[in-house]
């Protein structure tokens, strides 16, 4: 076995005896749990959620369930759908969960204080389909970071990512995102703390190679040091610098070069540490070369948005030995009554449906399954009919399975 295979397997084996170790807990303590957890987190619920799905389940049954879903995200990071603003929302992680089951799936970034000081419950809610799930958390201060990770923890996450590689405006105010690359003793700080607070529930670091001047070379193996000394087991690298100034965060996706090499020479210099690369990925056969050549993940982005279908549909059976259960159609399906609910809980159509459009991409009738589903007004007035009008009207060859 290789050296990363064996260091996976390695994982494998701690995460099932943590996992058990969760599990025994939560049977001890199922009263306390049923008590204190709020009720639209994944511990508590019982009966029906706002999405009409049955959670009467016992907390216990759950505990048990939830030590597969930890099984499953330590192999499940293998393919990854990145932490996106504005796009990977719970409405589109449920549509994503349609297309592949095992694929690790993203929030978008909280900043921590916002989980501390906000509306928690209602920013970290989700349906339990989503598993394996991570949340993303943005910050800088070692004790709110905890504390939000304590928080994320208690909602059912199976993972906490910390951001250090976003170069927008909003984080560079804050002196979080890329900007922690600039200090790594801090962004140590920052995910020791969330460590010591997650309660077990892995912690993770997403990065860039480098920040403005930094020579990549030189940082990025000193900020991994610093963040692997601390107690984190797994990163996720932007194989591009992130530039604060000069570059707007659109432009930071593609302008700044790409260095796959330094990536794959990190897991080389850190064979203990789980390496995942970012950016730049646009096909499976793509993200299994990277598998083959000896990394532990690929995180894709904005391709698995805009063609969702055509990154995720295979995923299972390629990157996890899996028949593929999906179809497009069925996955367009089984979000009408998800929209639905939705609506019932005085939520939009579009909420939802705005996430589904690339579902044909590069198919017949994609044109057409785009506009319906952009409609406002018509969903408005059709709601989640919308989407079964939408189907009849698309030509049968798009409807077959990838």
């Amino acid at each position: 076995m290789s050296a990363a295979g064996a260091g996976w397997q390695n994982q494998r084996h701690a995460a099932l005896a943590n996992s058990q170790r969760l599990a025994r807990h939560s049977k001890s303590s199922q009263k306390a749990t049923a008590e204190s957890r709020p009720a639209t987190f994944l511990g508590q619920a019982r009966g029906r959620d706002k999405n009409g799905i049955d959670r009467s389940a016992t907390v216990g049954s759950r505990a048990e369930r939830r030590t597969e879903w930890i099984m499953e995200t330590f192999e499940a990071y293998r393919l990854s759908v990145a932490p996106m603003m504005e796009w990977t929302d719970r409405h589109c992680r449920y549509f994503h969960r349609q297309l592949s089951r095992r694929a690790l799936l993203y929030t978008e970034m909280f900043s921590s204080k916002a989980i501390v000081r906000g509306d928690a419950e209602r920013l970290l809610a989700f349906s339990p389909e989503e598993h394996p799930v991570a949340v993303q958390l943005g910050g800088a201060e070692p004790g709110e970071l905890g504390e939000a990770a304590r928080i994320a923890s208690k909602a059912g996450y199976d993972e906490i990512n910390l951001n250090a590689g976003c170069p927008s405006e909003r984080v560079k105010d804050g002196c979080f995102g890329a900007v922690l690359m600039l200090d790594p003793m801090r962004a140590a700080e920052c995910a020791s703390a969330m460590i010591e607070a997650a309660n077990g529930t892995e912690v993770t670091v997403k990065c860039r190679i480098g920040v403005d001047d930094q020579t990549p070379g030189e940082a990025l193996p000193a900020f991994i040091a610093a963040i692997k000394s601390a107690g984190v087991r797994r990163v996720a690298i932007h194989a591009r610098k992130a530039w604060l100034s000069g570059l707007s965060p659109k432009q930071n996706r593609t302008v700044p070069p790409l260095d796959y090499p330094l990536v794959a020479r990190m897991k080389a210099e850190f064979p203990g540490l789980a390496v995942s690369v970012n950016g730049g990925v646009e096909s499976l056969d793509q993200a299994e070369r990277f598998l083959n050549s000896g990394l532990d993940g690929v995180m894709v982005g904005r391709s698995a948005y805009k063609s969702p279908a055509e990154l995720l549909l295979d995923v299972d059976r390629r990157m996890f030995g899996e028949p593929c259960r999906a179809t497009r159609e069925s996955a367009a399906k089984a979000m009408i009554p998800y929209i639905e609910s939705h609506i019932a809980e005085g939520g939009k159509a579009h909420q939802v449906t705005r996430h589904m459009l690339g579902l044909f991409a590069g198919m017949r009738g994609a044109r057409q399954w785009r506009t319906a589903l952009s409609d406002t007004r018509a969903l408005s007035a059709q709601g989640a009919s919308a989407v079964v009008d939408a189907l009849r009207a698309m030509a049968e060859p798009a409807l077959e399975p990838a």
